[in-house]
Parts: structure tokens; C-alpha cells; sequence
């Protein structure tokens, strides 16, 4: 059995123990893009989106709810053997090197012409290596005031992958309207693979087994994201979490069990991070695929409010 086997059984049978939201399908998080931090959504730093995506919605997508068991995957099972990934505590630093290749198979992209998901989405790009290495706080510390997320990598999962906000190219919900491939996975038009919320590959046997998720990534600033269940063996939500979607409570860390605050993978939006709660060093933006960085020290920069105006810029996808 391959690993992408193994991954979708895992989260299929987490998933499968919690409870239904909302009939089966999930809420749309279109709209909940924030100028401050707040709780279910995600305070992104840009304030216009400039297209990419899905080209259709799918028939998933109704009456303000998608329903992932219907929703479709790309195509494909694509290895990639020279996967690279590395984490090292350095003194102060826990460096991160990886090549943002997956350790799991990925679908074919460019997406087929023959491929169903063809007809919704048609991503063009081309899976590509990108150097990483990244020096984040081995002990990271809460900031004064929470930042916000770029468009674009935002984190890193132990699979290799990037993460990214909850964002597609035109502000809306990615993982409602563009289609992944089976581990959730696509790249954006630098090529850099990346995830927009739990991926079904990722190895969560702590939270299948009804005990607190593992741990399954890291963001720019250090603190860890784990998967979707909590100490009750219960899946969280954004109800047990801050507006940057994390808490703070005794986990393991580096081999030890420690109080510090994290991050969750969730199925309901944000999915991942709503903001930055620790300081992040903000030159890890560049080149992160997508829209880039944001303005300095978490600021907004200046025009129109998310949703306003006639979208521009590049597209992250």
C-alpha cells in the first residue's frame, strides 16, 4: 500500500468519528477576509486579489455550503522520490531545509484535458522544486499584537509542502472551489506545491487513535500546527480557538511535554491560520509563491478594503 493509500485511509477514519457540520457540508468562508484579527477569518495583508482559480464551480459548491465527499480530485499519481526535507534544532534556530516536493504522490498537472476536473479547473502549472531553508525560533514566543498572512507560503508540513492561507487568487474559499489533487495538494504558477488545509496524506495516528493530534507543520513563526482533534479526542473548531486559529495548552514539543501555544488544522475555515500570533522574520515571504509579501511589521498596506474595487495583482492560485 503507498503512502497516498495509507494517508487517505488515515484522515477518512479520523473524519468519519466526528461529528457531521452543517448536513455534511461545510460553510463557505467566502466574505470572512478581516482588517484585524478576528476569529473564522483570515487577516491577509493584501487588500486586492488579482484572478486565478478555478474557471467553474462545481456542483459541490451550493446554497452556501461544499460538500467534500462529492467534490472532485485531479488525476494522477505522480512519485517523487527526490523529495527533500530536513529539520534541525541549530542553537536558538530550528532550521528547515526541503526542496517543497512531496513525500506522498501528487496528481498530474498540468490538469489533463481529459481529466473531469478539467472542466472546473484548469490549472496550468507544472510541479517544481523551491529551495527552502528557513531559521525559526526553536522556542517560539507569543508577539505583542498578532500580523497578518501573505499570500503564499505561509507554513511548511512535515510532508515537505508548503501551506498556504485558506485564500484562493480571487479572495474566496480555495478549498471550496479549486480542485486538489487526492492529498489536497496543487502548485501555484511558480510551480511550488502547496496545501490550503488538512491534507489526507499527512500522518495524524495520534488523533485517529481519539488523542491529540500530532504534530503535522510548522508556520513562519515557529509555533507548530497540529492536526484536527483536541485533548477530549473531539475534533476543534474555531470555537476553541483565537483568531489566529491556535491555543495555548500543554503539548509535545522536541521530545518534551510543553505548554505553548499552537496552531490547528480544522475543517471548518480558516483551516489553517487566520494570522501570525509569534513575530515572523517577514523576508521569508519572498518567493513564496504567489502574491508575496505583505507590508512591514503586519500592517495593512494602503486601499480599499478586501472585496472592494476591481481585483488586481498577481494571482497566488
Amino acid at each position: 500500500m503507498n503512502r497516498l493509500a495509507i494517508g487517505l485511509g488515515l484522515v477518512a477514519g479520523l473524519w468519519a468519528g466526528s461529528a457531521a457540520i452543517a448536513h455534511d457540508g461545510l460553510p463557505i468562508g467566502d466574505g470572512k477576509i478581516a482588517r484585524e484579527p478576528r476569529v473564522g477569518h483570515v487577516f491577509v495583508c493584501e487588500t486586492r486579489f488579482g484572478g486565478g482559480g478555478a474557471q467553474r464551480v462545481g456542483p459541490w459548491v451550493r446554497e452556501g455550503f461544499w460538500f467534500a465527499g462529492e467534490k472532485i480530485a485531479v488525476r494522477g499519481n505522480v512519485p517523487w522520490p527526490n523529495a527533500r526535507f530536513s529539520i534541525a534544532v541549530e542553537g536558538r534556530d530550528r532550521v528547515i531545509r526541503a526542496n517543497n516536493l512531496p513525500n506522498h504522490a501528487s496528481g498530474q498537472f498540468p490538469v489533463r484535458a481529459d481529466d473531469p476536473a478539467y472542466a472546473y479547473d484548469r490549472n496550468p502549472n507544472t510541479i517544481r522544486e523551491q529551495g527552502i531553508v528557513w531559521r525559526l525560533p526553536a522556542q517560539p514566543v507569543p508577539a505583542a499584537h498578532p500580523t497578518c498572512v501573505p499570500m503564499g507560503q505561509i507554513g511548511i508540513a512535515l510532508s515537505g509542502v508548503a501551506i498556504y492561507n485558506a485564500l484562493d487568487g480571487l479572495g474566496r474559499d480555495a478549498p471550496a472551489y479549486e480542485i486538489q489533487d487526492a492529498c489536497g495538494g496543487h502548485p501555484e504558477r511558480s510551480g511550488q506545491y502547496h496545501y490550503h488545509d488538512l491534507s489526507p496524506c499527512l500522518d495524524d495516528r495520534e488523533g485517529k487513535a481519539g488523542r491529540h493530534s500530532a504534530l503535522l507543520g510548522y508556520a513562519l513563526d515557529g509555533f507548530g500546527i497540529f492536526g484536527p482533534v483536541g485533548d477530549d479526542g473531539k475534533e476543534v473548531g474555531n470555537a476553541a480557538l483565537d483568531a489566529c486559529h491556535g491555543h495555548v495548552h500543554e503539548v509535545p514539543w522536541d521530545g518534551r511535554r510543553v505548554t505553548i501555544y499552537h496552531y490547528h488544522f480544522t475543517r471548518e475555515y480558516p483551516y489553517t491560520l487566520g494570522c501570525f500570533r509569534g513575530a515572523v522574520d517577514r523576508t521569508l515571504f519572498a518567493g513564496g509563491g504567489g502574491a508575496g509579501g505583505g507590508p512591514p511589521n503586519g500592517q495593512r498596506p494602503p486601499g480599499p478594503p478586501p472585496g472592494g474595487g476591481r481585483p488586481a495583482g498577481p494571482p497566488p492560485r
